[in-house]
């Protein structure tokens, strides 16, 4: 039980990654609020999760409503007594336009979820945590985050975002025992397909980009994605901070 007496709030938790992430803290003790659109979903996992060692609770919230964003650490300490562990996991793809094709409506949207959303959580948990003397947050970023032909200009902007606001933030809380890491996950299977914006993917984009995918060796699970957010929200990694760790199956070794 590497997560018993810890509590989370985990956000994008009613399907793939964020789902398996909420799941893997329970079984491992954790007190977790878990944060979606869709409350049906929710109810699933805790209905999943009833018999683990920690208690799933949900919470119903678009991430792009700053005050639903805030009001879910609020959520956690009221219903859990506290927060120890902040996991940013929503987030969108684009239609893999290259920088002359973005659309402003995509832009806006996909910063809106993947990066302000992130912004809102850290900074409301940030100060809770220096209250109470520490925590850690996860943020879950992209191998996009870190390379530039993976996805679209749009996503591959928002994701290189999410790694600077976690770095800067690994290395400005350090000595305040807040640790905050980022999981960059390569082609894992999950919905995020099946957003609007791959519905009418730009042709041209995804002729370049698939260059790239053409390398992956695998599509991964949410489950091996969840494995390592356990260790990183525990004492295990107590020495890990202001890091952006890949989790690919190898795809980008050649970079």
């Amino acid at each position: 039980m590497r997560l018993k007496g810890k509590t989370a709030v985990v956000t994008g938790a009613s399907s793939g990654m964020g789902k398996e992430i909420a799941y893997y803290f329970a079984k491992e003790g954790a007190n977790v609020l878990a944060v979606a659109r869709r409350a049906e979903r929710l109810n699933e996992l805790v209905e999943e999760t009833k018999d683990f060692e920690g208690n799933v609770a949900e919470y119903a919230a678009d991430v792009t409503d700053k005050d639903k964003v805030e009001g879910m650490i609020d959520e956690t300490i009221k219903q859990f007594g506290k927060l120890d562990i902040l996991v940013n996991n929503a987030g969108i793809m684009d239609d893999m336009s290259g920088v002359g094709d973005v659309d402003d409506e995509m832009f806006d949207k996909v910063f809106d979820i993947n990066v302000k959303s992130v912004l809102f959580a850290m900074r409301k948990a940030v100060k809770y945590f220096e209250e109470v003397g520490g925590g850690v947050i996860i943020n879950v970023a992209s191998i996009g985050g870190l390379h530039g032909g993976i996805a679209g200009a749009t996503y591959t902007a928002s994701k290189h975002a999410v790694v600077g606001l976690t770095k800067n933030t690994g290395f400005m809380y350090a000595k305040k025992n807040i640790r905050c890491n980022a999981i960059c996950p390569g082609g894992i299977a999950t919905e995020i397909g099946s957003g609007d914006f791959m519905q009418k993917i730009n042709k041209e984009g995804a002729e370049r980009t698939g260059l790239g995918l053409a390398l992956n060796p695998r599509y991964g699970k949410g489950s091996e994605i969840a494995s390592v957010a356990v260790f990183l929200a525990s004492d295990d990694s107590g020495f890990v901070n202001g890091q952006c760790i890949q989790v690919d199956g190898g795809w980008t070794a050649y970079m």
